[in-house]
């Protein structure tokens, strides 16, 4: 009985470390992400005006904001650069 409860006292720790990796993991993931957005969006040629409406709707919906700039604004920046 108490061999059974200490193996899954070790399992559970196990579990919980592989847990607290994934979700670092997932954090570290999305930092980056949001990290490079914004530095994507500063050195893009679009015009000021439209860098600083990138930055604050990636800074108010950071996941949202980030991933609709690398589907759509960055791709529209290299289409039609602005003036710098």
């Amino acid at each position: 009985m108490q061999e059974q409860l200490a193996h899954q006292i070790a399992l559970a720790s196990t579990g919980d470390v592989v847990i607290a990796c994934a979700g670092a993991a997932a954090v570290i993931g999305a930092l980056a992400l949001y990290y490079g957005a914004l530095l994507s969006i500063v050195r893009s040629d679009l015009t000021g005006g439209m860098k600083l409406v990138w930055v604050v709707f990636a800074l108010m919906a950071p996941l949202l904001g980030c991933v609709l700039w690398f589907l759509v604004g960055r791709r529209d920046a290299q289409h039609r650069p602005g003036i710098a």
